[in-house]
């Protein structure tokens, strides 16, 4: 058995043999940048306009109107002192601009244009490069690409860019007690939902399950399974059948698919069954049964690896340290990850720990983590993990 710390190192120093494809920019949110994005030209690439108005040469409260520049225009056109063109907002300026007024500012007379007040020396103006320079790192090797980081990177230019590629994920749940959400439940039975929180899970964080399958407590059933999704997984996850029960029969078949194990068991609650190995450049997650655990493990310990595997710079939840709103104790002998509700600045433990439980993780937004046999006072602090 290993510490949850010891458990997160092991995890965190795997050698990852990264690899990278070329995608669509339309298809890049989420992935983490293969290699550095350099500026190709300036940004912006002319003087241009930041209002609706018109540009002015020379520094007076009245004008002469010598023309027009919508954006989009692309001819040269050069001010002499005094005179003023109407302007849109990203329209190149016109060479001896001294500054732009805004249209709310002015009034028209004829050809004459009054303005309100005199100019600012290059107001309203958007400078050739004044956001980035030709040459210039616009975002470096392992950037996870955001909405605004798409939008710069179409401003440069780039159709498509060069990626970490995201692990292939399959899922595997185990049990005979497990049937399909849909079908007629009799006594003794359970609707399965691991498969789809974790697949969820993963889905809300960027990363897609191929396959889900479900194997009933059948010895040969679950090594066949484990031995098929291995060959076409980066990153496979089992959910149950990895106690120590007369019918849990994941661990042997790891063993016997050749699956190297890295830890077992970790000092923690929930989810002390937990499993993580390896086969070549392939890896095991295999996590407890109880939906709260299966979760809750996913959160602490599957996801950095994912996030890792992507080539991301910063991975894992979350973490915070907020006041609690009430008093409470953990009586556990274990340090424990407890289901939270986070609001206002404070955090509230649930009731319904239970690691068969989900309701309360469903309502919640965080897991506190908090050490064995604790006690805290009102307005003390604890760690957060944040989970939305």
């Amino acid at each position: 058995m290993v510490t949850i710390e010891e458990a997160q190192t092991i995890i965190s120093n795997q050698n990852i043999e990264f690899e990278s494809e070329l995608v669509p920019l339309n298809d890049s949110l989420g992935y983490s940048l293969a290699e550095d994005i350099i500026a190709p030209f300036n940004i912006p690439s002319f003087d241009n306009s930041a209002m609706d108005g018109y540009a002015l040469c020379g520094i007076s409260k009245e004008y002469e109107i010598v023309g027009e520049i919508a954006a989009g225009d692309t001819g040269n056109i050069s001010l002499n002192n005094g005179h003023a063109v109407r302007i849109f907002t990203g329209a190149k300026v016109p060479e001896n601009t001294t500054a732009v007024m805004m249209q709310e500012k002015t009034n028209v007379e004829g050809s004459k244009l009054i303005l309100d007040q005199e100019p600012a020396e290059g107001q309203c103006i958007r400078r050739k490069g004044e956001e980035l320079q030709e040459g210039q790192i616009v975002f470096e090797k392992n950037y996870t690409i955001s909405p605004a980081g798409i939008g710069l990177i179409g401003s440069l230019g780039k159709e498509k860019v060069r990626v970490f590629s995201k692990p292939k994920i399959n899922l595997i749940t185990t049990g005979n007690e497990l049937i399909e959400p849909g079908k007629p439940k009799q006594e003794g039975q359970i609707y399965e939902s691991n498969s789809y929180a974790i697949s969820s899970a993963c889905e809300q964080f960027g990363f897609l399950c191929q396959t889900r399958i479900h194997i009933k407590d059948a010895f040969e059933a679950i090594k066949k399974g484990i031995k098929e999704k291995l060959e076409v997984s980066d990153v496979l996850i089992l959910c149950g059948g990895i106690s120590v029960g007369d019918y849990d029969f994941v661990k042997e078949a790891l063993e016997e698919n050749g699956v190297e194990e890295l830890f077992y068991k970790v000092y923690q609650k929930p989810g002390k069954p937990l499993y993580f190995g390896k086969k070549g450049n392939k890896y095991v997650f295999a996590l407890p049964g109880n939906p709260a655990s299966s979760l809750s493990c996913f959160y602490i310990y599957v996801l950095p690896f994912l996030q890792k595997l992507s080539g991301m710079k910063e991975v894992g939840l979350d973490k915070f340290s907020l006041p609690i709103s009430h008093d409470f104790e953990n009586k556990s002998d274990r340090p424990s990850f407890l289901k939270a509700q986070v609001f206002n600045n404070q955090v509230e433990v649930l009731n319904g720990q239970s690691s068969s439980m989900l309701h309360s993780l469903a309502v919640g937004n965080a897991l506190a983590y908090i050490d064995a046999e604790t006690r805290f006072k009102k307005g003390d602090e604890i760690s957060c993990y944040m989970i939305f």
